[in-house]
């Protein structure tokens, strides 16, 4: 009997274990694509104000900030 007690909180704890490192995967994923979409966001910023496209409209078209589409022109 305290065998099958003892595996079955061990399953339990290896399932938990399981589900832990998989949200944590997802997460992972997650953040993952949220970076690659913001790099690519400045880089037709970047572009964009080597057209010389007004700031406004850049924000307007990438959803980054004034603040960001600023650094972005400062860089180059």
């Amino acid at each position: 009997m305290a065998g099958e007690v003892l595996m079955s909180i061990s399953k339990d704890e290896r399932e938990r274990a399981i589900f832990r490192n998989r949200r944590i995967a997802l997460a992972d994923r997650e953040s993952d694509r949220v970076t690659v979409e913001r790099i690519a966001l400045k880089s037709v910023a970047k572009k964009l104000l080597k057209k010389e496209m007004p700031v406004s409209e850049i924000t307007e078209v990438t959803g980054l900030t004034r603040a960001e589409v600023e650094v972005l022109r400062a860089a180059d």
